[in-house]
């Protein structure tokens, strides 16, 4: 009996998706982009056709890529901006709260469902129709919510009840979901469906033009026709980074996480990290310090030089000129405590990796007529706009901390990993990546460590299953750091899927539901 592939996603559902494409002659790209499918349907408050992402992929013969399909700030062509739909809306997370924008004019342009096409156009090998079964079935027929679904809709519930359009999507019989009931959107799997039996081209551009209508200045909105018009997906060349024998791969400008984890690498690497005992106080203390640096590499002007100089990001990562980023500027970065993104990793039995991070925000709560898709919230969000709401100029590419990742030896794909969690997402993949590179722990160990994030000033840490002291330590040197005690969401979800010594496994992370399924012949 072989090994066909290996697939890890934060929900069952993605997860089977994937496999089953996999068990049906699928590669690694066919398996994704099922998988990303079906979590439309199963991850409703994570991800969406009218959200965006980005997915690295390929192999030790054909090399790799990144199709970048992230937003794009809207707005094209209009003289004067409309009278805006965009309110504020409270999320309570129990021990704290947190204001998102909604409304039509919270929704930049969108490119996660041009984005899966292409990239199944570029490198699937099965048809279409086949690519889209599970999610059609799971839409049309209803799926079983996980744990995880139901606690991340009860949380987004005040953005979910806006309009009865999304309400209907997420409370059907007008109560909250809980784990193990059904929901369903029969809209989306008739699309779903469409697309994949139908000319492509002709249902894309109904959607594109259900934005327009539906999200444009006439309805408070900002995306207009020539903001359609001139989305497409975007192909870069990974930003590469050595570590020993390892070169790590990942999302390139103008995304903002792979430079910040390409330096953090370099650096930890200067230092010598991984001789340390593992989650000892001294290992603990010093990964606080690194990830303090990295946040400070961030404030130190990041986010414009994603644009204004790429190439100082590459010199970044690249472990030149790592010193001239250290002084610390008083601009903080927003936390976004939900961080609703979500992540899928697969190796093939051919060797062929992808790696896919998505987001929806958390939905602005204004959906497609007659298509089941909640749209994005990018335009809402504090964490990505740090520069203030609606100041990006018309076109612009919206930035983004995802880092799908590809770790490989020689070409060859060792690890495929990525992590939802906002600007958690570079803690989480450059401790993961520690954790396996340089202090050697165990696939699953490494997922589910103990993670810290440091943004400014502040530190956030799990103390479950840390050495003796340590805990002790991170609260002396941070007296106003946030302690969880059990692991959180909060720290992101890291799903990786490994191929070494002859086999194929992978690791989910506990914190966001991760599954992972081997498939077989």
């Amino acid at each position: 009996m072989g090994i066909l592939g290996v697939i890890a996603a934060s929900e069952p559902h993605t997860a089977e998706a994937g496999a089953c494409l996999l068990r049906r002659g699928g590669n690694a790209v066919d398996a994704i982009v099922a998988a990303k499918l079906a979590a439309t349907v199963t991850e409703l408050p994570l991800t969406s056709l009218g959200g965006g992402g980005a997915c690295i992929w390929g192999d030790a013969d054909d090399g790799y890529k990144v199709l970048d399909f992230f937003a794009a700030t809207p707005g094209r062509g209009l003289a004067s901006p409309p009278r805006l739909d965009f309110a504020p809306v409270t999320v309570d997370f129990g021990r704290t709260t947190q204001v998102f924008h909604v409304g039509r004019a919270a929704a930049a342009v969108p490119g996660e469902l041009v984005g899966l096409l292409e990239l199944h156009r570029r490198a699937g090998r099965v048809p279409l129709r086949e690519v889209v079964a599970p999610a059609v079935a799971w839409a049309r027929d209803g799926f079983t919510v996980s744990p995880q679904i139901a606690m991340i809709i009860s949380l987004v519930a005040p953005i979910a009840r806006r309009s009865p359009t999304v309400a209907n999507l997420f409370f059907p019989r007008g109560v909250l979901p809980q784990a193990g009931d059904r929901l369903s959107n029969p809209d989306l799997g008739d699309f779903l469906h469409a697309l994949g039996e139908g000319d492509t081209d002709t249902h894309v551009a109904r959607y594109w033009a259900s934005l327009v209508a539906n999200f444009g200045p006439a309805q408070g909105g900002l995306i207009t026709a020539e903001d359609v018009a001139a989305y497409a997906p975007v192909i870069r060349a990974p930003l590469r980074v050595g570590f020993g024998p390892y070169t790590v791969l990942t999302n390139p400008p103008p995304a903002a996480g792979g430079g910040l984890i390409g330096a953090g690498l370099r650096i930890a690497e200067r230092l010598g990290l991984g001789e340390e005992e593992f989650l000892s106080r001294e290992q603990q203390l010093k990964m606080a310090a690194l990830l303090a640096t990295v946040s400070e590499i961030r404030q130190a002007g990041y986010d414009h030089r994603l644009y204004a100089d790429p190439g100082s990001i590459l010199d970044l990562a690249a472990g030149d000129g790592i010193p001239a980023w250290g002084a610390r500027t008083q601009t903080l970065i927003a936390e976004n405590q939900l961080g609703a993104t979500t992540h899928i990793s697969v190796i093939d039995a051919d060797r062929m990796a992808a790696a896919m991070t998505t987001s929806n925000g958390e939905g602005c709560g204004e959906a497609l007529p007659g298509l089941g898709i909640h749209v994005n919230n990018f335009l809402g969000e504090d964490d990505i706009n740090p520069s203030g709401f609606h100041q990006r100029a018309a076109g612009t590419w919206m930035s983004t901390m995802m880092s799908p990742t590809i770790v490989v030896a020689g070409e060859r794909p060792c690890f495929a990993l990525g992590s939802g969690g906002s600007n958690r997402i570079r803690s989480a993949i450059l401790q993961s990546l520690l954790n396996l590179l340089a202090y050697r722990r165990p696939l699953k160990e490494a997922v589910n460590a103990p993670r810290l994030h440091v943004e400014g000033a502040r530190l956030w840490f799990e103390s479950h299953g840390l050495g003796a002291g340590a805990a002790d330590a991170l609260q002396a040197a941070w007296p106003a750091a946030t302690r969880f005690d059990e692991a959180s969401l909060f720290f992101g979800g890291v799903n990786c899927v490994a191929s070494g010594h002859g086999h194929l496994y992978g690791a989910g992370d506990r914190r966001r539901g991760g599954v992972v399924v081997v498939t077989e012949q």
